[in-house]
């Protein structure tokens, strides 16, 4: 059975087209405001919480991911075709790897601190130092590099020499990629996702029947509830499952059967892979959700950013020559 329109069907729309524009958005919003946080936090850094160490971590995941953009870019405007040879591929999708079970791995922290934090506040007060953030911080790096690290055993190129630079790997070794990527679905994602989930839910409970916890704080809390499950929900939930059942319907065709549902599913795999890109540019958010410093720095930014342009039009209009009317312009002459 020949499966050749079952595998590339919708291929040049949704990976040459709607990915790089995709990628171009992530990669202009996410670096601006990832280097603005950091440059926050950095600039704080005398005054850093325990938390914040954990932010921090998140931005550094994220600008490990954003400067490898360029190049995906650039492979995808070129119809899939990489030109940067095959190590520097296989560097490129590793720290996707990273960015992905990094920022994963460092939001589950800051659950786990807001829930201690909130929760059990006599408790922990005192015993959380920011060496044990630095630690935790450490070992969040370790346990997900050992994660992504098998990935880049698996080939990342055809062996056809079409150039293309797989996210997973090649039609041969499809069906152990496939187990790879069950297991650590389920221990990179799915667990810090009950954890997440388990955290605020407890949060969400004690914050609403407190009389203590005043309104402002509660929707601090609250927002970065919010905001993490979407992250969680939207960004990483989708491109886990629907990444899986690529993966199946790819061990189908070696079996020379075309699962019906393939390229629905193929499409909703492309849409998730840039709908979990995103998480460079939301995770920003988190920074102002934990640093109060850094939501007042916006705010004046933003009304320093409106009266500039303010300036600017209101000088450029009084430039522009206001037309004559009809009778000084016959008088003119």
């Amino acid at each position: 059975m020949n499966t050749t329109n079952c595998i590339t069907r919708h291929m040049d729309l949704f990976e040459n087209k709607v990915l790089p524009a995709l990628y171009i958005f992530v990669f202009a919003v996410g670096l601006l405001l990832n280097v603005w946080g950091i440059k926050s936090l950095l600039h704080n850094w005398k005054k850093l919480r325990i938390v914040n160490i954990l932010v921090l971590n998140l931005g550094l995941a994220d600008m490990l991911y954003l400067l490898t953009l360029p190049f995906l870019i650039v492979y995808y405007l070129k119809g899939s075709k990489w030109t940067f040879g095959v190590p520097f591929c296989k560097i490129t999708r590793f720290c996707s790897k990273l960015n992905l079970y990094g920022s994963i791995g460092f939001l589950t922290c800051i659950s786990v601190y807001r829930f201690l934090g909130v929760v059990h506040p006599i408790r922990v007060k005192g015993r959380l130092t920011s060496t044990h953030s630095v630690v935790i911080s450490v070992l969040v790096w370790i346990f997900v590099s050992a994660q992504s690290f098998p990935d880049m055993l698996f080939p990342k190129h055809s062996e056809n020499m079409t150039g293309q630079c797989y996210d997973t790997t090649d039609l041969k070794n499809v069906e152990r990629y496939l187990h790879y990527s069950l297991c650590w679905t389920f221990i990179g994602f799915f667990i810090p996702f009950v954890v997440t989930v388990g955290c605020y839910g407890h949060v969400t409970l004690v914050v609403c029947r407190s009389n203590t916890v005043k309104k402002h704080q509660k929707q601090q809390i609250l927002k970065l509830m919010v905001l993490l499950l979407f992250l969680f929900s939207f960004c990483y939930a989708p491109y886990h499952v629907f990444k899986n059942m690529t993966l199946y319907a790819r061990v189908q065709f070696t079996r020379d059967i075309c699962p019906t549902w393939n390229s629905e599913v193929f499409i909703a795999h492309q849409a998730s892979r840039g709908l979990v890109s995103l998480n460079s540019a939301l995770n920003p958010l988190v920074y102002l959700n934990v640093n109060k410093d850094m939501t007042v720095q916006l705010k004046q930014l933003l009304v320093q950013g409106s009266q500039s342009f303010r300036r600017l039009f209101e000088s450029r209009s009084s430039s522009v020559p206001v037309p004559q009317s009809e009778e000084e312009a016959v008088s003119s002459f």
